[in-house]
């Protein structure tokens, strides 16, 4: 089953405990990155490049959540599937280890964990799996487990 590419219909016995999916890149812009953080996260290592610069990591960096949001949009895009994702029951271990910067190429890397039925509605599963996004240097600049439910192939 190919991951990695938009619109693909997959059902959970695609999603198999062990595969390692990547995809994308996304530009990091920095007119995102401001726009992002003047209306989200307004401190000024995201807002104010002259303070920024001053400060702890020397320039602009986007928001953290502005990261999670990129991600996202690769992980929808290319991971999931309209067909059959049904929702996500939360997240685990959010971690932001390296600063993402303006003209930053992100790329997303998701490695299933585990794929199990659901023990009461035999309609789903469950995917659990360790999302990484990575810089243009192959740097992790943010990792997180989530879950997802996801509809199975339905039989004819």
């Amino acid at each position: 089953m190919s991951f990695g590419i938009e619109g693909i219909e997959r059902w959970f016995e695609d999603y198999r405990e062990g595969d390692i999916h990547r995809f994308g890149p996304i530009l990091v812009t920095q007119e995102e990155l401001l726009s992002f953080a003047a209306r989200f996260d307004p401190q000024s290592i995201h807002t104010d490049s002259v303070k920024a610069q001053a400060g702890p990591f020397g320039g602009l960096i986007a928001s953290g959540w502005h990261s999670c949001g990129l991600m996202m949009n690769l992980y929808a895009r290319y991971y999931l599937s309209e067909c059959s994702s049904i929702a996500s029951p939360g997240i685990d271990e959010l971690r932001w280890p390296t600063p993402v910067r303006p003209g930053d190429q992100l790329s997303v890397q998701v490695s299933i964990l585990e794929a199990r039925p659901s023990e009461s509605k035999p309609d789903r599963g469950f995917v659990r799996s360790l999302i990484e996004v990575l810089n243009q240097k192959d740097e992790i600049v943010l990792s997180m487990k989530a879950m997802n439910m996801i509809r199975r192939k339905p039989t004819p």
